[in-house]
């Protein structure tokens, strides 16, 4: 990983209590500020976007599968069939 250098400017108390949370969770600042960078980017791209679920229904529809599609498959499944034999 290519790394760099940052300076920040916070005020004094706030980097003293993110100091004591450091060591009485046996880390660092830097980790403290990398795990809290990666996890806005990853929220960034969705915040259920590890979620099993999500992994589990991942490419069950078919790519060109529309909203439409979606919202005429659910008329079909929740319209009562004689609603359906109204219909032109």
């Amino acid at each position: 990983m290519n790394e760099t250098k940052l300076t920040v400017r916070v005020p004094r108390d706030l980097l003293e209590g993110a100091k004591r949370y450091a060591a009485q969770h046996d880390t660092t600042l830097t980790r403290l500020i990398l795990a809290y960078l990666e996890r806005l980017e990853s929220e960034a791209e969705g915040p259920l976007r590890d979620a099993p679920i999500v992994r589990r229904l991942s490419g069950i529809l078919p790519a060109e599968a529309s909203v439409d599609d979606y919202h005429e498959h659910l008329e079909q499944k929740y319209d009562p069939p004689a609603s359906r034999a109204d219909r032109p």
